[in-house]
């Protein structure tokens, strides 16, 4: 309780003249037992009370004559509640006993009398004390303990009840009152509600309810009642800035506290001008008070609003949902916050928080919500402003300098420390460029959902810039940048400086790094644009080739390539990039990896290259023991190339997995055109295939294999052709069209120095770029039908049977040779004249071995159905797929159904023929 002994109310009571206002349980029962003393004496005469300041100690004598007086007024009050006197003393003052006790006064006192004082005397007195309360994270908050209660305080203190009170003490006293309740401190008569407790965080956030003790004037307790609102929020809001000011709510939260606290600041201000308006105005009245308090109240109302929504988001008033966070089970994030020294404890990872951009999120919302309100509208956006100052510094420190000081992961980009530029060396995936900078959706205002996207790249840009030592970037910074998201310059400093990180970039990868010279070298060795240096190291090594790829000696092959790359006159030679290509086997076939990629069900939409991630998987035990078998070194032979940084965020491992890719299916198209030839050779210098036969069965069955033969070989080349032709050099030189755009606007850029950056226009950005690299190769494989099942498969059908049979070439020519009796004949005619030996009965006698020949006719005639039958259908495909996927498609039809024709016309003459014949 306070005391009140020189209020403001008092002395108004005072300088009006009325009676003076005893604040106190001890006056009322003063003033009753004065009148019933006066009231007794009437009839008794004078009492013992009337000797009583004769009998008094000498303590009782330095009084004044008015003490003595207001002391025998009160005698009965002390006796009573004080206790302060012997009991013996304040038995005898005691004069409203009735005749009882004028007989037993000068008697010996009674023990039933001395028993419940003896009880009251031993009670303990009330000593309410204040403790420091430990230190927090939050450096202003509240050190000292909060007060007891005033229902915990002793009957003694407890004030006169205002149904003895007019009206006009009753205004008086709550005036007092409500100046200390605007305080945050119970009044006399205005206390807390039973169901609040002080102690309680949640309950000093939500704020204190306010009840008025009975028998106030109604017109009075409407008045305080509206006012005591105030008074709630008042205490709500100064427990939601001490929360909030703890370290783990974020830089914007703590900005939002210390503009909140300035308000709080003038709100003190207020008080202390109502009390000298109380004090200096004896007319001052509640209604005038109420009045006055208006404007501040609705103010408080506004934040007292703002701050329950954040705690609620915070889950300190309550919990909104049961939702987790969506970024709880993100093992990136997960190991980042272990990096930091956070914990894993129950519900420290799946616990939201409304900091950083969220908060903002949050001001302007209910700035919009509060459009029509002049006063709501200039309170949130004074706030909204100062909260946003540090959100604003880290923004620009990101902007212009590429890197993020944000400790509490309340800015809008979110950064993996653990991915570093050293990793690159080893591992030169785009796993820097891609996942350490990444943006939380939750943390994104609404000032930046439109320019998030360009806030990061700008951002990343000059991260790269700045670790590769490119450009100055401190000479390039405006002295005057926004410090606000009003400030008319915040969107002309994110576009200025996204602008000028674009061309920074630009300007390393294609001048200092060569990103030209190295996708020419690219398409040298996976394109084989020039291939006489390849054809030369597959011609070298085609004895390692031929064995089984487990047993190919991968170090041998380096050398030969590394011999050939440097041979004098090779355009290999003075490729300056040529000690970064090495030599690499797979365990997996490119048609079985193909269609594990496309087989891959589910896809996320976000990771769209999860497909990819196969390169690094070993396929199951069961789908690779069949391919094993035949997996020689030609299918599996691919090349690597080595990409130092940056120019490894343009020609990361997923461009380069596609390069590989196109690369082992364009050699797969020359491995078997070279295998067609070689059996074109055969054909053509075998004497079994060159001399002619005198069975025309023979001779038929030659020419069904001569034109099987041709039309493998045609269908290898159109294919071989329209891959390098019309797709490779095509898409290439769509390539090469947009980067020579980006030099021509970095060459503009150059010349045009003097203009501001803010007024560059940016034509071509490095993301785009990266994109349209990456395009260039998903459209060749796309356009070669390598991402359908189904040309896969036909495909692969195709190229088994043109190997079987180019391969099968030598063991046709035995057959033929065997089965063909003019060659018997004249191979026993030469043995007859040089040696002696007997020819068999078979080739002795001259006669055709039907049986043979059957088996020959037989197997041609598999081959003949086997490549007919799914060259009609591959050619069907490709008319379909032309439709619905790529009209690229149309062409190799084209040209398939072309040869398909010819070839079909060669073939029906030669059959006529032979028909006749037969």
């Amino acid at each position: 309780m306070h005391s009140r002994t020189a209020s403001a109310a008092e002395n108004r009571r005072g300088a009006a003249g009325a009676r003076p206002k005893v604040p106190s349980a001890r006056a009322g029962d003063s003033e009753r037992n004065t009148v019933r003393d006066s009231v007794s004496s009437i009839g008794r005469g004078p009492t013992p009370d009337e000797n009583a300041p004769q009998k008094k100690s000498k303590e009782s004598r330095d009084f004044s004559t008015t003490e003595k007086r207001i002391e025998r007024n009160t005698t009965t009050t002390k006796e009573r509640l004080v206790r302060t006197r012997s009991p013996v003393k304040e038995s005898k003052s005691a004069g409203n006993r009735g005749e009882v006790d004028k007989n037993r006064k000068t008697g010996p006192e009674s023990p039933v009398v001395k028993k419940p004082k003896e009880k009251e005397a031993e009670q303990v007195p009330w000593l309410p004390q204040a403790n420091l309360i430990p230190h927090t994270s939050a450096p202003l908050a509240v050190r000292v303990s909060v007060p007891p209660l005033a229902s915990t305080a002793p009957v003694s203190l407890q004030p006169q009840p205002l149904r003895d009170m007019t009206v006009t003490e009753q205004e008086t006293a709550m005036i007092d009152d409500l100046l200390y309740v605007f305080m945050g401190y119970e009044g006399q008569y205005v206390r807390f509600a039973d169901s609040y407790n002080p102690s309680e965080e949640k309950d000093r956030l939500a704020g204190p309810e306010f009840g008025i003790r009975p028998g106030l004037d109604p017109s009075l307790r409407d008045l305080s009642m509206s006012m005591l609102k105030m008074a709630t929020h008042y205490l709500a809001i100064t427990a939601f800035v001490e929360v909030q000011s703890r370290s783990e709510f974020g830089s914007v939260n703590h900005a939002l506290c210390a503009a909140i606290r300035k308000l709080l600041k003038d709100y003190m201000i207020l008080i202390a001008q109502l009390e000298n308006k109380i004090i200096n105005d004896p007319a001052y009245t509640l209604h005038q008070m109420h009045l006055h308090t208006i404007p501040t109240a609705r103010s408080l109302f506004h934040i007292y609003g703002l701050a329950q929504e954040l705690l609620k988001r915070n889950s300190l008033v309550e919990e909104l949902d049961d939702s987790m966070d969506e970024d709880a089970f993100d093992v990136d994030n997960i190991l980042e916050r272990l990096r930091e020294g956070g914990d894993l404890q129950p519900g420290s990872m799946t616990k939201k928080r409304c900091i950083g951009g969220s908060a903002l999120g949050l001001i302007t919302s209910r700035l919009n919500l509060y459009a029509g309100d002049p006063t709501a509208q200039s309170l949130l956006d004074m706030l909204l402003q100062e909260s946003s100052k540090p959100y604003v510094t880290m923004l620009n420190d990101f902007l212009h300098h590429g890197r993020i000081k944000d400790p509490h992961s309340e800015f809008l980009i979110g950064e993996r420390s653990g991915i570093k530029r050293e990793r690159m060396d080893e591992d030169y995936t785009d796993e820097y460029w891609e996942k350490r900078y990444y943006i939380r959706d939750r943390e994104v205002p609404p000032q930046l959902e439109a320019l998030k996207e360009k806030v990061l790249l700008a951002g990343k840009y000059l991260n790269v810039v700045r670790e590769c030592g490119g450009v100055n970037i401190s000479n390039n910074i405006s002295s005057t940048l926004p410090q606000t998201f009003s400030d008319p310059s915040f969107l002309e400093n994110i576009n200025s400086a996204y602008t000028f990180a674009n061309a920074s970039l630009l300007e390393l990868l294609l001048t200092k790094n060569s990103l030209r010279s190295r996708l020419r070298s690219l398409k040298h060795y996976y394109f084989l644009d020039r291939a006489e240096f390849f054809l030369y190291f597959l011609e070298l090594s085609s004895s390692e080739l031929r064995k089984p790829h487990r047993a190919v000696n991968v170090g041998k092959l380096q050398s030969l390539l590394d011999l050939v790359l440097r041979q004098p006159g090779s355009i290999a030679a003075a490729d300056p990039f040529k000690e970064d290509v090495s030599v690499q086997m797979n365990d997996m076939g490119l048609m079985q990896f193909l269609m594990k990629i496309v087989s891959v069900q589910g896809i996320d939409q976000d990771n769209p290259d999860a497909a990819l991630s196969f390169q690094n998987q070993t396929p199951a035990a069961p789908d690779q023991k069949p391919d094993d078998k035949d997996l020689n070194g030609f299918a599996s032979l691919t090349l690597d190339y080595k990409v130092p940084f940056p120019l490894s965020l343009v020609i990361s491992r997923k461009t380069v997995l596609r390069y590989q890719l196109l690369f082992r299916y364009t050699i797969s198209l020359r491995h078997l055109e070279t295998l067609l030839v070689d059996c074109w050779s055969e054909h053509s210098k075998a004497v079994s295939w060159t001399t002619r036969s005198s069975v025309r069965r023979i001779e038929h069955w030659k020419r069904r294999a001569w034109c099987l033969r041709s039309r493998m070989l045609v269908f290898v080349q159109q294919l071989l052709f329209f891959c390098t032709e019309e797709v490779l050099e095509a898409n290439w030189k769509r390539l090469m069209g947009k980067v020579d755009e980006a030099e021509m606007l970095e060459e503009e850029q150059d010349n045009g120095k003097g203009e501001g950056l803010g007024k560059r226009k940016v034509k071509r950005t490095v993301d785009e770029l990266m994109q349209d690299h990456l395009d260039m190769l998903d459209s060749c494989m796309k356009d070669l039908g390598l991402t359908q099942g189904k040309l896969l498969r036909i495909h692969s059908k195709l190229m088994t049977g043109c190997t079987m049979f180019a391969t099968y070439t030598a063991n046709l020519s035995r057959s033929l040779y065997a089965a063909d009796p003019s060659l018997s004949s004249s191979s026993s005619s030469n043995n007859q004249t040089t040696s002696p030996k007997p020819p068999s009965s078979s080739t002795s006698s001259g006669e055709l071995d039907t049986a043979r020949l059957s088996r020959m006719d037989d197997t041609l005639q598999r081959y003949e159905a086997h490549f007919n039958r799914h060259l009609k259908i591959l050619i069907d495909s490709l008319n379909y797929y032309a439709a619905t996927e790529t009209v690229v498609l149309l062409g190799l039809c084209a040209r398939l159904t072309a040869a398909e024709e010819g070839a079909g016309g060669k073939e029906r003459e030669g059959s006529g023929i032979s028909g006749v014949g037969l």
